[in-house]
């Protein structure tokens, strides 16, 4: 199934993210933490796909997608970039990009907080956001994605974890072992882990080493 939507609104996020708020196809349904393939209506890139998590909730009368700008990669970020109100892109069927098995952390880099974003706003709807913590790693404290709207949901229990800015107003750090063992005091909850691929593996073997289960570690590489 291919539909073409117009696009309603484009506001930025961060100074490399944007979001994107595009009609909603009558029918069209989705889960928090599902994905569609997305590409531009253009002759040049209509069939340049790229998966993109959803992070308006399926009541919503729009669709809303949270993207991170790559000036340097392959060329469909960068386009997006230039898009206004009023041009077109195309979504496709809906799959499920993260499975949700209840409350945990959530050990998120960069961009891999976007497929958590709708699953937070129905927690929160739905006051099922005790137990959820969040682990999220950038590189500098202008990189965090919804900071306000992460604060308002998760209060004491969103952790921002900065590498590279060493005057962060933040917690200075990689997410390596020794963070873990630090941060983490039951290493039998559910971990959810999504970001760059080097990161999510290398989390996901810590963990591992460290006693969690392997079925409760969500790899999702955004």
């Amino acid at each position: 199934m291919e539909k073409t939507v117009k696009i309603k609104e484009v506001k930025s996020v961060t100074h490399d993210v944007k979001q994107f708020l595009v009609e909603k196809p009558n029918g069209y349904k989705f889960t928090p933490g599902h994905a569609t393939e997305v590409s531009i209506n253009m002759d040049k890139w209509k069939d340049e796909k790229r998966p993109f998590t959803f992070t308006s909730l399926n009541e919503d009368d729009y669709l809303e997608f949270t993207i991170k700008i790559y000036p340097d990669h392959d060329g469909v970020t960068e386009q997006l970039d230039e898009l206004k109100p009023g041009d077109e892109l195309i979504v496709r069927d809906t799959w499920g990009a993260i499975e949700y098995k209840g409350p945990g952390y959530i050990i998120a880099g960069g961009a891999g907080i976007t497929p958590y974003i709708a699953m937070l706003r129905e927690f929160k709807k739905k006051n099922k956001l005790d137990g959820i913590k969040l682990i999220y790693s950038n590189k500098a404290d202008k990189d965090i994605i919804l900071k306000e709207e992460l604060d308002a949901l998760l209060g004491n229990n969103a952790t921002y974890v900065i590498t590279d800015q060493n005057d962060t107003q933040f917690t200075k750090a990689y997410i390596d072992e020794d963070f873990l063992k630090k941060h983490i005091a039951n290493f039998e909850e559910r971990f959810y882990v999504c970001g760059p691929p080097k990161m999510t593996e290398e989390i996901g073997d810590i963990l591992e080493k460290l006693g969690a289960h392997t079925d409760a570690i969500t790899l999702d590489d955004q």
